[in-house]
């Protein structure tokens, strides 16, 4: 895929990034280097070939799922605010806060 300077500006103003002539140069230098690589890589032959999730054949240590808290779902909403309007019922229904709606 062949860039212009052009190409590089039109990115960058895409972007909000504003670019000088000679970044714009030096960047399409790199881009065409990077996109050359990816070029390579792609027409590399990889059939029959498994992926990996890592280069090197390790294994993770892994913690036992155990569960460390309990939960305080009823403890934290003893504290909910008020549900207003009179009311003194806290602010919870089916487990869940009550929020005033703020869109319509």
């Amino acid at each position: 895929m062949a860039l212009s300077t052009e190409d590089i500006k039109k990115i960058a103003h895409l972007a909000r990034i504003e670019v000088s002539d000679s970044d714009a140069a030096a960047t399409l230098t790199k881009l065409t280097g990077i996109l050359g690589l990816i070029e390579q890589m792609q027409a590399v032959d990889t059939t029959g070939i498994e992926p990996m999730s890592h280069s090197q054949e390790l294994s993770q240590r892994l913690r036992d799922d155990v569960v460390t808290k309990t939960n305080l779902r009823d403890a934290f909403q003893k504290n909910a605010p008020a549900l207003g309007n009179g009311s003194t019922a806290p602010a919870i229904a089916g487990g869940l806060y009550l929020v005033p709606k703020v869109i319509e």
